[in-house]
């Protein structure tokens, strides 16, 4: 579209004049910094006060002045030496990378996806996943149950890490709301919802192999021992809980052991390091032995396994009833000492089955809300309607988080 120059008595046009050109009447800028927009003012007044403008032209947004009013090879109009420029282009450059810098403090106080995908480190300090690719692989199972509208504070991946931190570092949910920046209750809320889609989503990372998959993949330490047989090794580990009102519930979770209230996972761990069973929790007072044959993880056993524990699970004839074998260590109960033959067989069981406790050790490791002091009372209440309690799903998640990292049974 031509354009006219506007100042009084010139004619000129820029579809008629090919070789001129046309300048904008500066405008004033309000909405940067307050020096900036005096600034404009003044230069906008200069320019008025030059030059002989028509009535209302200047304040049209197509307003130009052509090149015939402007002095000719007058050079830069500006006040400013070539040292002013230079000592300003040093600044900006300088404001620029200490931008750059707080935008990296600023992501890395962040819990966005953004700010765990370059960083491996933070991913495994406040996940306990080996990398950002497993934990993307993660949150995708759960993002389509996730809900997210245009009123919610947190993301669906917020809301996924929020969670992430509880499990790993056993964080309250108080510190949670200060971190994330949301009230108390939503923090609640979220901790309670996402749990159910973690258990849901990742409860099939647990799984009790098939026979030849063990066989084929069996470390060399279990061959030596025992050749292919060996199914899974049995053990239990008890977590603190704070202490219940109900009288019945006290006698229930009191452990002898810990001299403490707790409640007692079983769990089954594969030659291979991964676990394969999980139980429910049981009160702390329940005996090795009760949990082993109602938990149904003898189910799971066929002709010619052999199944290690501890001295304290005294299941051979439940074991033997699938027609499977208990391998356990000796007795120096009635006896003077061991004999040749039981203390070959103690050390064969005592070299592959403390790798149970070491699986058992890196799960709470990795993941302290299974070394709480004192879980909430109210982890061990199931919903209506629902057959686990929030315990229950705990252990089944953090076993099968654990699961996807690196065993800690060497193969050969």
């Amino acid at each position: 579209m031509p354009v006219c120059c506007v100042v009084y008595g010139c004619s000129n046009r820029s579809g008629r004049e090919k070789n001129k050109r046309f300048y904008r009447v500066p405008k004033v800028v309000v909405h940067k910094a307050e020096q900036f927009k005096k600034l404009t003012e003044e230069r906008r007044k200069k320019w008025l006060s030059n030059l002989h403008l028509r009535s209302g032209g200047a304040e049209s947004s197509n307003a130009r002045v052509c090149s015939d009013h402007f002095i000719r090879d007058a050079g830069c109009q500006t006040d400013l030496t070539m040292e002013d420029i230079e000592r300003m282009e040093d600044v900006l450059r300088q404001n620029t990378t200490e931008l750059g810098d707080l935008r990296t403090k600023a992501l890395d106080t962040k819990f966005n996806q953004e700010s765990f995908e370059n960083n491996e480190e933070k991913t495994k300090f406040y996940t306990g996943l080996p990398n950002f690719l497993v934990l993307l692989q993660v949150f995708q199972l759960c993002e389509p149950y996730i809900t997210c509208g245009p009123m919610s504070v947190l993301s669906k991946f917020e809301q996924f890490i929020l969670v992430l931190l509880r499990l790993r570092l056993n964080l309250p949910l108080k510190d949670l709301a200060f971190r994330f920046n949301i009230s108390l209750s939503t923090a609640s809320r979220i901790w309670h919802k996402l749990i159910d889609i973690l258990h849901e989503s990742t409860s099939f990372i647990i799984e009790w192999p098939e026979r030849h998959v063990l066989q084929a993949t069996m470390p060399m330490g279990f061959r030596q021992a025992f050749g292919c047989r060996v199914a899974v090794i049995v053990d239990c580990f008890e977590v603190f809980i704070e202490r219940p009102s109900n009288l019945l519930a006290r006698a229930q979770t009191w452990s002898n052991y810990k001299h403490h209230h707790t409640v007692k996972f079983l769990i089954g761990v594969a030659p291979q390091g991964y676990v394969t069973y999980i139980s429910c929790a049981w009160g702390g007072r329940v005996s090795d032995k009760q949990i082993t044959i109602q938990s149904g993880l003898l189910k799971n056993l066929l002709p010619g396994d052999i199944v290690l524990a501890d001295r304290g699970f005294d299941i051979a004839d439940s074991v033997g009833f699938y027609c499977a074998s208990l391998k356990m260590p000796a007795f120096t109960r009635g006896k003077s000492q061991l004999s040749a033959y039981e203390v070959e067989e103690t050390r064969k069981i005592a070299n592959v089955r403390i790798h149970v406790e070491r699986v058992i050790g890196l799960v709470r490791r990795k993941y302290q809300i299974l070394q709480s002091r004192a879980v909430p009372i109210e982890h061990m209440l199931t919903k209506p309607g629902e057959a686990l309690a929030l315990i229950d799903k705990i252990g089944v998640i953090c076993c099968a988080l654990s699961n996807l990292s690196v065993s800690v049974v060497p193969l050969e």
